[in-house]
Protein backbone atom coordinates (compact mmCIF):
# COMPACT_ATOMS: atom_id res chain seq x y z
CA UNK A 1 0.00 0.00 0.00
CA UNK A 2 3.08 2.28 0.98
CA UNK A 3 4.42 1.71 -2.43
CA UNK A 4 1.06 2.34 -4.44
CA UNK A 5 0.88 5.90 -2.37
CA UNK A 6 4.39 6.60 -3.64
CA UNK A 7 3.85 5.70 -6.83
CA UNK A 8 1.01 7.99 -7.45
CA UNK A 9 2.56 11.34 -5.42
CA UNK A 10 5.42 10.98 -7.65
CA UNK A 11 3.47 10.68 -10.44
CA UNK A 12 1.24 13.17 -9.82
CA UNK A 13 4.15 15.24 -9.32
CA UNK A 14 4.99 14.70 -12.62
CA UNK A 15 2.11 15.57 -14.00
CA UNK A 16 1.46 18.82 -11.95
CA UNK A 17 5.19 20.01 -12.82
CA UNK A 18 4.45 19.67 -16.98
CA UNK A 19 1.24 21.20 -16.73
CA UNK A 20 2.98 23.78 -14.85
CA UNK A 21 5.29 24.10 -17.73
CA UNK A 22 2.82 24.37 -20.81
CA UNK A 23 0.13 26.94 -18.83
CA UNK A 24 3.47 28.89 -18.19
CA UNK A 25 3.90 28.83 -21.71
CA UNK A 26 0.54 29.39 -22.80
CA UNK A 27 -0.54 32.22 -20.30
CA UNK A 28 2.87 32.98 -18.94
CA UNK A 29 4.44 33.38 -15.49
CA UNK A 30 2.23 35.52 -13.36
CA UNK A 31 -1.04 34.17 -14.75
CA UNK A 32 0.18 30.99 -14.32
CA UNK A 33 1.03 31.85 -10.48
CA UNK A 34 -2.60 33.95 -10.17
CA UNK A 35 -4.20 31.06 -11.23
CA UNK A 36 -2.82 28.78 -8.59
CA UNK A 37 -3.67 31.37 -5.81
CA UNK A 38 -7.47 32.19 -7.50
CA UNK A 39 -8.54 28.56 -7.70
CA UNK A 40 -6.95 27.91 -4.14
CA UNK A 41 -9.27 31.19 -2.76
CA UNK A 42 -12.08 30.69 -4.70
CA UNK A 43 -12.02 26.67 -3.37
CA UNK A 44 -11.31 27.79 0.28
CA UNK A 45 -14.43 30.21 -0.04
CA UNK A 46 -16.98 27.27 -1.19
CA UNK A 47 -15.65 24.92 1.06
CA UNK A 48 -15.99 27.17 3.69
CA UNK A 49 -19.51 27.46 2.76
CA UNK A 50 -20.53 23.46 2.23
CA UNK A 51 -19.32 23.15 5.16
CA UNK A 52 -21.29 25.16 7.35
CA UNK A 53 -24.19 23.69 5.21
CA UNK A 54 -22.97 19.99 5.89
CA UNK A 55 -22.00 21.06 10.08
CA UNK A 56 -25.90 22.49 10.29
CA UNK A 57 -26.81 19.16 8.37
CA UNK A 58 -25.20 17.12 11.08
CA UNK A 59 -26.64 19.08 13.81
CA UNK A 60 -30.22 18.38 12.86
CA UNK A 61 -29.43 14.48 12.02
CA UNK A 62 -28.25 14.55 15.96
CA UNK A 63 -30.88 16.32 17.32
CA UNK A 64 -33.26 13.62 15.30
CA UNK A 65 -31.26 11.07 16.63
CA UNK A 66 -30.30 9.82 13.24
CA UNK A 67 -26.68 8.58 12.67
CA UNK A 68 -25.26 11.68 10.44
CA UNK A 69 -23.47 9.04 7.68
CA UNK A 70 -23.87 10.99 4.72
CA UNK A 71 -23.05 14.08 6.50
CA UNK A 72 -19.73 12.63 7.68
CA UNK A 73 -19.11 11.27 4.22
CA UNK A 74 -19.48 14.76 2.88
CA UNK A 75 -17.27 16.41 6.03
CA UNK A 76 -14.40 13.83 4.75
CA UNK A 77 -15.02 14.84 1.06
CA UNK A 78 -14.67 18.67 1.87
CA UNK A 79 -11.45 17.48 3.83
CA UNK A 80 -9.98 15.87 1.32
CA UNK A 81 -10.78 19.07 -1.46
CA UNK A 82 -10.07 21.06 0.71
CA UNK A 83 -6.34 19.34 0.92
CA UNK A 84 -6.14 19.26 -2.72
CA UNK A 85 -7.04 22.96 -3.39
CA UNK A 86 -4.19 24.27 -1.31
CA UNK A 87 -2.00 22.00 -2.58
CA UNK A 88 -0.43 23.74 -5.86
CA UNK A 89 -1.49 22.73 -8.90
CA UNK A 90 -3.98 22.38 -11.55
CA UNK A 91 -5.01 19.01 -11.89
CA UNK A 92 -4.89 18.38 -7.72
CA UNK A 93 -7.15 21.42 -7.97
CA UNK A 94 -9.79 20.10 -10.40
CA UNK A 95 -10.14 17.00 -8.37
CA UNK A 96 -10.99 19.18 -5.32
CA UNK A 97 -13.46 21.22 -7.39
CA UNK A 98 -15.08 18.02 -8.57
CA UNK A 99 -15.60 16.63 -4.64
CA UNK A 100 -17.01 20.25 -4.44
CA UNK A 101 -20.05 19.53 -6.41
CA UNK A 102 -22.98 18.22 -5.00
CA UNK A 103 -24.20 15.27 -7.30
CA UNK A 104 -21.07 14.47 -7.79
CA UNK A 105 -20.49 13.28 -3.89
CA UNK A 106 -23.89 12.00 -3.69
CA UNK A 107 -22.99 9.58 -6.21
CA UNK A 108 -19.34 8.77 -4.76
CA UNK A 109 -21.24 8.40 -1.61
CA UNK A 110 -23.48 5.84 -3.04
CA UNK A 111 -20.78 3.74 -4.46
CA UNK A 112 -18.62 4.20 -1.47
CA UNK A 113 -21.62 2.21 0.57
CA UNK A 114 -22.24 -0.42 -1.88
CA UNK A 115 -18.40 -1.13 -1.61
CA UNK A 116 -18.60 -1.19 2.04
CA UNK A 117 -21.88 -3.54 2.31
CA UNK A 118 -19.72 -5.92 0.01
CA UNK A 119 -17.18 -5.87 2.35
CA UNK A 120 -19.37 -5.89 5.17
CA UNK A 121 -18.39 -2.81 6.98
CA UNK A 122 -22.02 -1.21 7.20
CA UNK A 123 -23.16 -3.39 10.15
CA UNK A 124 -23.14 -1.16 13.52
CA UNK A 125 -24.71 -1.31 16.62
CA UNK A 126 -27.32 1.16 17.24
CA UNK A 127 -29.45 2.30 20.48
CA UNK A 128 -33.14 2.80 19.97
CA UNK A 129 -35.71 4.25 22.95
CA UNK A 130 -39.24 2.55 22.78
CA UNK A 131 -42.48 3.09 24.45
CA UNK A 132 -44.42 0.59 25.47
CA UNK A 133 -47.55 2.76 25.67
CA UNK A 134 -48.02 2.75 29.36
CA UNK A 135 -45.87 5.26 30.51
CA UNK A 136 -42.69 2.89 30.73
CA UNK A 137 -40.01 3.62 28.00
CA UNK A 138 -36.94 0.71 27.44
CA UNK A 139 -33.64 2.06 26.33
CA UNK A 140 -31.77 -0.67 24.41
CA UNK A 141 -28.51 -1.72 22.25
CA UNK A 142 -29.00 -4.11 18.90
CA UNK A 143 -27.32 -4.62 16.14
CA UNK A 144 -28.32 -6.86 12.79
CA UNK A 145 -27.34 -10.15 12.46
CA UNK A 146 -28.56 -11.51 8.74
CA UNK A 147 -30.02 -15.32 8.87
CA UNK A 148 -29.22 -15.41 12.74
CA UNK A 149 -31.48 -19.02 13.78
CA UNK A 150 -33.87 -18.38 16.09
CA UNK A 151 -35.13 -20.93 19.07
CA UNK A 152 -36.63 -23.24 17.03
CA UNK A 153 -33.31 -23.62 14.59
CA UNK A 154 -34.46 -21.80 11.84
CA UNK A 155 -32.78 -18.94 10.09
CA UNK A 156 -34.83 -16.10 10.11
CA UNK A 157 -34.70 -12.68 8.80
CA UNK A 158 -33.28 -9.83 10.86
CA UNK A 159 -36.00 -8.00 12.92
CA UNK A 160 -35.10 -4.75 14.78
CA UNK A 161 -37.84 -4.47 17.09
CA UNK A 162 -40.74 -6.68 18.84
CA UNK A 163 -44.13 -6.13 17.37
CA UNK A 164 -45.53 -4.99 20.36
CA UNK A 165 -43.31 -2.27 20.84
CA UNK A 166 -43.59 1.53 19.35
CA UNK A 167 -40.50 3.84 18.91
CA UNK A 168 -40.73 6.83 20.98
CA UNK A 169 -41.59 9.33 17.75
CA UNK A 170 -44.96 6.93 16.59
CA UNK A 171 -43.14 5.83 13.52
CA UNK A 172 -43.37 2.16 13.71
CA UNK A 173 -40.42 0.25 12.47
CA UNK A 174 -41.09 -3.31 10.74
Amino acid sequence: MAIWFLLILIGLSLVEISVFIEAGEHFGLWLTISGIFATAIIGMVVIRIQGLVVLSRAQESLKVERFPAREIFDGVCLLIAGAMLVTPGFVTDSFGFLLLIVPLRRWAGAQSWRYAEKRGFTQAATSKRWNLGDGSVIDGEFHQVDGEPDNTGKKTPPTHQLPSMKPEDGHRDS
